[in-house]
């Protein structure tokens, strides 16, 4: 938007609009005066809850003067909009900086800098509260109006939010290898048509394709440079809670951030349950291994995690908790449509359309040895994985698993542990 010095120039003789916006900036000794800390992040805030746009800093607002910056503050000026994308704007932003030469009216070339803000996937809360874009003003967003546009950018929306595409991205993001593997032997397609009919990329509103949240979740080695919480916490407590005091000694006795494309997590999740989890030996009818946690179960419940948690929830992870006696698994968001936690074993609904499909072509790893099944891909479409999570638990550990629904907007599983 506005890349060529040229065009940035001619809109600024044009003035502000729904797409620009520029300020003077001003110092006081070594501190930013102004722009205002609060009234720019106002402004990003619009810009990413709207179209998006480009901040010029460096420009007198109302005489449309290019003033410059001195090149000696400019790492000044782009800490201070760094520190306010991420201190002063909730979900944080994280918008494309650039210095560049403009001439000024004197014909000497001057340093500005651009802040580049795409529209957003999530809607941002700034210190004036919710702000969009109108003309050449922000405005505080109607309470319907804000309404409307969390459930545009929410799983709600027709386009469902595993389907939307995914700002500062390229097809070149997505890695051939993980894309590659979801083509059939008769697929005679290009990257882009298959790329499109698989769900993993779409036109976004400036007609440019790009990957989805589903292309970046399923073929991208780290999703989390798009999507910061599109990983799985794993934690292996010692004993049967979290202890809060360092006087009671170590309490994680194993930790992992899982990465990667969302099957690997599931594969890479179970592998930490069953590399932590306990094995007692049985004598009954010879000696048996009796494992703690039924891993079928295990696979089962993460694969819904990954599967049907809401993306669109910005802070929010997949957490993974083991402890002695239990396996705990939290996933955020709400149950999908109308369900209720009573009819979880008995109905079946997608969240995310396009993640299910892919997970449902992606097989299961052949040298899987913690893992007992006959299913041949993550998941399947008759919708019995929860009753086989219940089922297998309860004939190993005696116990029901039990489901919670944690503030309408957090999904908890525990999985109670088989005793020795």
């Amino acid at each position: 938007m506005f890349d060529s010095p040229k065009e940035l120039l001619d809109k600024i003789r044009l003035g502000e609009d729904s797409f620009l916006e520029y300020k003077e900036v001003r110092f006081s000794g070594r501190r930013v005066t102004a722009p205002r800390r609060d009234s720019l992040a106002d402004e990003l805030a619009a810009f990413a809850n709207s179209h998006g746009g480009v901040f010029l800093l460096g420009v007198e607002d109302k005489t449309h003067e290019v003033l410059g910056i001195s090149v000696e503050r400019l790492d000044a000026v782009e800490n201070f909009v760094h520190k306010i994308c991420t201190d002063s704007i909730e979900p944080p932003l994280a918008p494309v900086i650039e210095r560049l030469w403009l001439p000024a009216t004197t014909g000497e070339e001057v340093a500005v800098i651009r802040v580049e803000v795409d529209r957003s996937l999530f809607v941002h809360k700034s210190p004036s509260g919710y702000l969009h874009r109108v003309g050449s003003k922000k405005c505080e967003m109607s309470s319907d109006y804000l309404a409307r546009l969390f459930q545009q950018r929410s799983q709600a929306r027709i386009i469902r939010f595993d389907e939307q595409t995914v700002p500062q991205t390229t097809l070149e993001d997505l890695e051939p290898e993980l894309w590659e593997r979801f083509r059939t032997s008769r697929s005679q397609d290009g990257r882009e048509d298959l790329l499109v009919k698989l769900g993993m990329a779409r036109e976004d509103e400036d007609g440019v394709l790009k990957p989805t949240v589903s292309g970046v979740l399923m073929a991208t080695t780290d999703p989390r440079q798009w999507l910061p919480n599109a990983y799985i916490q794993a934690v292996f407590y010692r004993g049967n809670k979290i202890r809060l005091h360092s006087s009671e000694g170590t309490y994680q006795l194993d930790a992992a951030d899982i990465t990667g494309s969302l099957d690997v997590q599931v594969v890479d999740a179970c592998r930490f349950v069953a590399k932590n989890m306990k094995t007692a030996a049985s004598k009954d009818q010879g000696r048996q291994d009796r494992p703690q946690f039924d891993m079928t179960a295990v696979f089962e419940a993460i694969v819904n995690a990954v599967a049907h948690r809401d993306y669109s929830i910005h802070g929010s992870k997949i957490r993974l908790r083991l402890f002695e006696d239990r396996f705990e698994l939290f996933s955020p968001g709400a149950i999908s449509n109308t369900m209720t936690i009573e009819s979880l074993p008995y109905r079946q609904a997608a969240r995310n359309e396009t993640i299910s499909s892919l997970l449902a072509k992606c097989p299961v790893p052949t040298d899987s040895s913690w893992l007992e099944t006959d299913r041949r891909t993550m998941m399947d479409k008759r919708g019995e994985g929860v009753q086989i999570i219940l089922d297998h638990s309860q004939q190993l550990s005696g116990k029901i698993p039990e489901y919670r629904l944690i503030d309408d907007s957090e999904l908890m599983l525990t999985i109670y542990a088989a005793c020795e």
